[in-house]
């Protein structure tokens, strides 16, 4: 809690002293009513003098109002320090987190998070507001009553002396046992926060799986876990008060009793037993409230421990430093590759990055805490114009191979290399200007079209945005739209179908122009006949020169289905994080085994042609084994086990009059 506090407290520090101190003011005026309220008994009351009565209670009443107007004054100051540290706390917080790499962001997950950035920075606001309005007043009042009390008599002193510290002990027995129950209680509302998470975004899957009642059942007993702890809590905290009260009142009697004593020998007044009285009250009752500022801050400071644990978080992925990369001079005598460049030939020598779009040099990535790489040793070169395919099993390495270019994840042994400089020389922001990324799942943001194709380029005139569309194949049903580029997006797109989203994802990368567009996997909801245009408007663009800084526009698609990636000048199969053939089609149905299978998987043996030569053609009728009753004579070169063999690729034929009429 202090850490933030010297972090964000600074621009509000007059708000921070003002408001102590008019509660202080008020303060004054509380401890001065009880000697008040005796001179009425003692002057006006005990003598039966009206206007003397009238006289101290005019004078309370000022006095309650002068108190009032200081009151409103601390808690404007304290609303003004605690909502503006809590905004810059959460705004600091957010910032903090888009700078995270997605290694630290899938260290924290995103339920963890979201907590942090509401209920923590809640919990902290409430401590700061508390804080302002509260922290100094009731210790203050505390000590005040007592020495007020004890300059009344000090014989009487000794009934406080007795009763403080009994409250003191009970207050610390209780609170040091409630201190691990706050930890814990923040720890299970990320869990509820994870659970309604997933249950809000699968709403559609749980229902057409009929899994509603597992779902309740899930959220019903993370919620009921959390509420045992709450209630662990509310117990510990229920001895409090009456344990403080039992006191209070015992003390208050043995005021009364022992004052009314010293009253008849004359030693003390009416008025005076009756101030004593109101001195006790007090205290005791500051201590109780001090007692709850513990019990607030305690929460606080375990929020606080958890935001400080992202405000501190150095992303293992950044740019300090790197100055920015002249692409203009990369771009001179760049121009689209006759023919694939293959690791240590001529032109994509290790030097040469005149020519290389992209080079990945034994590039290895692992997950923390993960027994193998995900990315093991991969090597890729690939000029300016040309096109690369990733493709393997599901959980063979795709989408973390690809995710080494943008960088978004930091290689752990190796080097890539974009436009022949390695990527953890260049600015992110640049490096990301230059490399677009169409992620697996489509994301779009509520707004509109325009407003979600403009986030590469905010002043993208209208003609490239439509450009763009045209490319990714929806300019024409974005113009049936009524209101067209301006047409309404819900949150996460949900209002156009998964193929509407795919294609707005795809034109929002091409938008602003960038030097390698990198599709994941992000024509799966496309039919066959779409996603070949869209392969071939992609290609048109490698042709020419319309990519940041004059450089052909350089591809990668990552798929499963071999039509996706078949026409690639590169095709990298991947298996287990390795990359265990690469090459053309032709080169690698003539010599990858897996490359053979999945092609086997999902296309006929005669749309294999002759490439695939006779030895291959005696494995796959080796794997095929004998022919069954009925079989189909076309499907006999399949393997029995390919899913199995694949680690997941898809196994399903596809449909063949839609797959001629895309890819021919």
């Amino acid at each position: 809690m202090l850490k933030l506090f010297q972090r964000f407290a600074g621009a509000y520090r007059r708000y921070f002293i003002i408001g102590p101190a008019t509660k202080l003011l008020e303060v004054f005026f509380d401890l001065l009513t009880p000697l008040v309220i005796a001179r009425m008994i003692d002057e006006g009351v005990t003598s039966r003098d009206l206007p003397e009565v009238i006289r101290y209670g005019i004078l309370l009443l000022v006095m309650a109002l002068v108190g009032l107007g200081f009151t409103l004054i601390c808690q404007k100051m304290a609303a003004l320090a605690s909502q503006g540290m809590g905004t810059d706390i959460r705004r600091e917080l957010y910032r903090s987190i888009n700078r995270l790499s997605h290694a630290e962001l899938d260290r924290f997950g995103t339920p963890s998070l979201i907590t942090r950035i509401t209920n923590d920075v809640n919990q902290v606001q409430l401590a700061i507001a508390l804080g302002v309005r509260q922290l100094i007043r009731w210790p203050f009042l505390a000590v005040g009553s007592m020495v007020a009390a004890l300059l009344i008599d000090l014989k009487l002193g000794v009934i406080f002396l007795v009763s403080t510290p009994l409250i003191g002990v009970v207050f610390w027995v209780v609170m040091a046992r409630c201190v691990p129950y706050f930890r814990q209680m923040q720890q299970k509302l990320d869990r509820i926060a994870l659970i309604t998470r997933e249950g809000l975004s699968g709403a559609r899957v749980i229902r057409a799986f009929v899994r509603e009642e597992h779902e309740r059942e899930r959220f019903r007993a993370a919620a009921y876990d959390q509420a045992e702890t709450a209630i662990a809590v509310g117990r510990l905290s229920s001895v409090l008060n009456p344990v403080t009260f039992l006191v209070m009142n015992l003390g208050v009697c043995a005021i009364l009793w022992a004052g009314g004593i010293q009253v008849n020998v004359g030693e003390l007044t009416q008025g005076e037993v009756m101030a004593f009285v109101n001195y006790m009250t007090q205290t005791l009752l500051s201590i109780v409230y001090v007692a709850n500022l513990v019990v607030v801050f305690t929460k606080a400071s375990a929020s606080a421990a958890r935001v400080n644990e992202v405000l501190e978080c150095e992303p293992s992925v950044s740019d300090e430093g790197n100055a920015p990369v002249d692409v203009a001079r990369l771009a001179q005598g760049m121009r689209p590759a006759p023919r694939p460049l293959l690791q240590g030939s001529a032109e994509g020598g290790q030097g040469d990055a005149a020519v290389c779009a992209l080079r990945m040099t034994g590039a290895c990535f692992a997950f923390e805490g993960a027994a193998a790489n995900a990315v093991d040793h991969a090597d890729i070169v690939l000029a300016p114009g040309q096109t690369l395919g990733v493709i393997g099993g599901t959980g063979s390495g795709k989408s973390t191979l690809i995710s080494l270019i943008p960088r978004l994840y930091d290689v752990t042994e190796g080097a890539v290399e974009v436009l022949g400089t390695d990527v953890r020389l260049w600015p992110l922001r640049q490096l990301r200007q230059i490399v677009s990324l169409v992620p697996q799942k489509a994301s779009l943001v509520s707004g509109t079209i325009r407003s979600n194709l403009c986030w590469r380029d905010a002043e993208a005139p209208d003609d490239k945005l439509w450009r763009a569309l045209e490319c990714a194949q929806a300019a024409e049903f974005v113009r049936k739209l009524p209101q067209g580029l301006d047409s309404p997006v819900e949150a996460r797109g949900k209002n156009y179908s998964g193929g509407q989203r795919q294609r707005l994802t795809i034109a929002r990368a091409l938008v602003g122009s960038p030097a390698v567009v990198i599709l994941d996997d992000s024509a799966s909801a496309l039919d066959f006949k779409t996603d070949a245009a869209l392969r071939r408007a992609i290609r048109g663009l490698g042709q020419t020169s319309d990519a940041a800084g004059g450089i052909p526009l350089t591809t990668v698609i990552v798929s499963q289905r071999v039509s996706s990636v078949r026409d690639a000048d590169v095709i990298c199969v991947m298996r287990r994080g390795k990359i265990v053939g690469q090459g053309t089609h032709e080169e690698l149905l003539a010599e990858c085994p897996i490359y053979q299978e999945i092609c086997l998987s999902q296309l006929k043996r005669e749309e294999l042609g002759a490439s695939m030569g006779a030895k291959a053609g005696a494995q796959a009728k080796d794997a095929a084994g004998p022919e069954r009753p009925g079989a189909d004579p076309s499907r006999s070169g399949r393997s029995e086990d390919v899913a199995v063999r694949l680690d997941g690729a898809d196994a399903c034929a596809m449909s063949r009059e839609d797959e001629k009429g895309g890819l021919r």
